[in-house]
């Protein structure tokens, strides 16, 4: 049998859909093996402050010892078994050197020992980009370690409804966040048709474009603008996002429209976009433990709206009716679609495979093809440098990228950035 006869598992992030998916399945694995599972609540939060000090880890309180009963029919139930923060182990640690530091590692080091306290051999990571992150700074971390110490083994499964993770196709939640978006987008459409309006609609995606690219394919919006569009002909002279010039390209498509006798429209952005915006819009904005800006907190479609209405009034000499909506969280604990569910169940699987058969460690589960697991050394997803994971954009001009520009709105202003004819809609 393998050396794991105790496994952690740490859900951390941002909720997604199959969450419960996911864990179930990864414990089930190793319950039906013989092997014990222990389930910590609330990712990091209740491990970075470990003092190694009796009780200060409570059963039923900081952690869980996962039984059969707690797992069975739970693929498809809704939230996280085990919820969630965004509690950072490695905050500070900004390069290899870090890892040297004492005062930069305390509270990977609280994490280690309270994993060994527990008897854990091996853990579970399950999160985004930045748990992937910590992942990786948990694993080499204990490099450092006087010789003979205990290993803990490290697995990662990829999870964030963005879908921008290097070393897999689609992470699980991904389409069940876009399906949920897409339906309100349809909505907005019929609501939009039946008042001469426009809604301009903000969905989630920090950095890449993926959700709002098949939010606006799925859901038939006129235009989408992710991160990955946002060139030359979008920037300021400081290389920052134009509120004004993006508007602009948003009035090119009402104007087309209005054109064709079409006096209605919904509009898709991606959040990431706020990331872009010169200085004077994020300043004072709160940041997380991983330094990332709230971008909930930055209304990026009121800004855009304001400029629209102008815009479209100097050009037009009239008002128009313009609303903004923000999408993304009514999303991230929806009931999980059927392909979300089975892509979560392989990867919770692929954990105890890599651990248990493959005998792996410091390695992310990944999914191709038909289902077919693989495991990607966290090296080949890391910056050397920097330590930070690298994150995976729409690629402009690929088939992805090109299918919602076949699909929208046609003005002859974007000719500069289309890349074939389409279809207007």
């Amino acid at each position: 049998m393998s050396g794991v006869q105790r496994v952690g598992i740490v859900f951390s992030g941002g909720p997604a859909p199959a969450a419960n998916a996911v864990i179930s399945s990864a414990a089930i694995s190793f319950l039906e093996d013989g092997r014990e599972v222990v389930g910590f609540f609330h990712g990091y939060s209740n491990l970075l402050d470990y003092q190694g000090v009796e009780g200060s880890l409570v059963e039923g309180e900081h952690y869980r010892l996962l039984t059969d009963k707690d797992v069975r029919g739970m693929r498809n139930a809704r939230g996280i078994l085990l919820g969630t923060a965004r509690a950072n182990p490695g905050k500070g640690i900004t390069g290899p050197n870090g890892l040297n530091d004492p005062s930069k590692t305390q509270r990977l080091l609280n994490v280690y020992n309270a994993l060994v306290d527990l008897g854990v051999d091996a853990l579970i990571s399950i999160g985004g980009d930045d748990t992937l992150k910590t992942a990786n700074l948990l694993h080499l971390f204990q490099d450092t370690l006087p010789e003979g110490s205990k290993r803990v083994r490290v697995v990662h499964l990829p999870k964030t409804i963005d879908n921008d993770y290097e070393g897999i196709d689609f992470t699980f939640g991904f389409f069940t966040a876009v399906d949920v978006m897409a339906k309100e987008v349809m909505n907005l459409r019929a609501d939009a048709q039946a008042t001469s309006a426009y809604f301009i609609v903000e969905t989630m995606g920090r950095k890449a474009g993926w959700l709002a690219y098949g939010v606006a394919t799925a859901g038939e919006a006129n235009l989408v603008v992710g991160v990955e569009d946002v060139d030359e002909s979008l920037q300021d002279d400081q290389g920052k996002l134009s509120i004004t010039k993006l508007s602009t390209r948003i009035v090119d498509v009402m104007v087309s429209r209005e054109a064709r006798g079409k006096h209605f429209g919904t509009i898709v952005i991606a959040e990431g976009l706020s990331e872009l915006l010169p200085e004077k819009y994020v300043e004072g904005v709160d940041r997380d433990d991983h330094g990332h800006i709230s971008l909930a907190n930055i209304d990026l479609t009121e800004l855009v709206i304001e400029k629209v209405k102008a815009q479209f009034e100097e050009r037009t000499g009239r008002k128009k009716a313009i609303k903004g909506v923000q999408l993304g969280y009514e999303s991230r604990c929806a009931p999980p679609h059927a392909f979300d569910v089975m892509l979560g169940s392989q990867l919770g699987i692929g954990a105890f495979r890599a651990l248990v058969e493959e005998d792996l460690n410091g390695h992310m589960v990944s999914v191709s093809g038909q289902l077919d697991l693989h495991y990607v050394p966290f090296g080949k997803l890391i910056d050397p440098n920097n330590l930070v994971t690298q994150v995976r954009f729409v690629t402009p001009g690929s088939d992805f990228h090109r299918l919602a520009r076949f699909l929208e709105t046609r003005t002859e202003t974007a000719a500069s950035w289309s890349t074939g004819p389409r279809k207007e809609v």
